[in-house]
């Protein structure tokens, strides 16, 4: 069980390393507007299916840790991570449960009963969607270069801080789909999270998450 724990943390790590030396902060103005502009895509974002590479980096490996597979997202809380390589394994999120299926080894976890993985499991949908605007949660900050948005959410709950120091995503300037997602967990570590292949609001049947 060990292995998907550290898949939950690891998801939620980000490089605050990340050079922002191409990027500029944008006024309040703007700030707010592009705001407005991403929760209204959100409202409006009820599947998504996208394929994703995921690099782990540690700091006392020489090289990152590549992962490849197929998201699918179905509103309001359906999802499911279908890892190919380097293995084969699944992760679905649904009703409050992790359901895990290891190449036909099944099993779950119950999110409902651990407030920091409840929490958790609704940042992963948030992050995915792009709807991570609480104020309550969040102190955030907003970039932008030639071809996307860069939003930072610095936590402020204790017990989240104590895992995330910050998200860092990343939306297209056309589209305002989230392409990148970044999370640090310290100077060193992080994961990096990139979205390939969108396809928005196309049919998706709830046998998907069955896993």
């Amino acid at each position: 069980m060990n292995k998907y724990l550290f898949f939950i943390i690891s998801f939620f790590v980000l490089n605050t390393l990340h050079c922002f030396s191409q990027e500029k902060k944008i006024s309040i103005e703007e700030a707010s507007q592009l705001r407005i502009n991403i929760i209204e895509k959100s409202k409006k974002t009820l599947t998504i299916i996208s394929e994703f590479e995921q690099f782990k980096h540690l700091d006392f490996l020489s090289n990152d840790i590549k992962s490849s597979g197929n998201l699918v997202y179905k509103a309001p809380n359906l999802i499911k991570w279908k890892y190919k390589e380097p293995f084969n394994y699944s992760i679905v999120f649904k009703n409050n449960k992790l359901f895990i299926n290891d190449e036909g080894v099944k099993s779950n976890v119950d999110l409902s009963s651990n407030k920091t993985f409840k929490s958790l499991n609704n940042l992963i949908i948030k992050s995915v969607r792009g709807d991570m605007f609480d104020d309550k949660l969040f102190d955030v900050q907003y970039f932008e270069n030639q071809k996307k948005y860069v939003i930072k959410f610095i936590p402020k709950e204790k017990s989240l801080k104590s895992i995330i120091s910050v998200f860092i995503l990343s939306f297209d300037k056309n589209s305002l789909n989230v392409i990148e997602v970044r999370m640090q967990e310290n100077a060193e570590d992080y994961t990096l999270l990139k979205f390939i292949n969108q396809k928005i609001n196309t049919s998706v049947s709830d046998e998907i998450f069955s896993n």
